[in-house]
């Protein structure tokens, strides 16, 4: 099991409300919040509220934690009206895929269509 929260870490305290984010989902295990810097018209983070620092680790540790980050991501997408022209989910694991908040989340991008993808 992962330490609930990490002092350090960004997530945590947004987790926690100590820092503030533009929520737009939450439920017992996870929170959805607006990134910052939007790469794309929705742009929206799902994280879990326990402290995990990438994705591998939340799926060896807790895949019902991670299983539950995948809804959420597909709930988001509802929500946002993006689900049925498509959306991109991405999580980047470790510092040189770009991850540079270590706490475990995904990515929900859409509302406009990708001209570069992966097949």
């Amino acid at each position: 099991m992962a330490d609930p929260r990490d002092p350090d870490c960004l997530f945590c305290k947004i987790v926690d409300g100590a820092v503030p984010a533009t929520v737009v989902r939450e439920t017992e295990r996870t929170l959805a919040f607006r990134d910052i810097h939007p790469q794309a018209p929705t742009h929206v983070l799902v994280v879990p509220k326990a402290h995990y620092p990438n994705a591998a680790t939340l799926a060896a540790a807790d895949p019902e934690v991670a299983a539950a980050l995948l809804t959420e991501a597909a709930e988001v997408a509802v929500d946002e009206r993006i689900a049925e022209s498509g959306y991109r989910l991405i999580f980047n694991t470790g510092q040189g895929a770009g991850q540079t908040v270590f706490h475990a989340h995904v990515h929900v991008l859409g509302g406009e269509p990708f001209t570069e993808g992966l097949v």
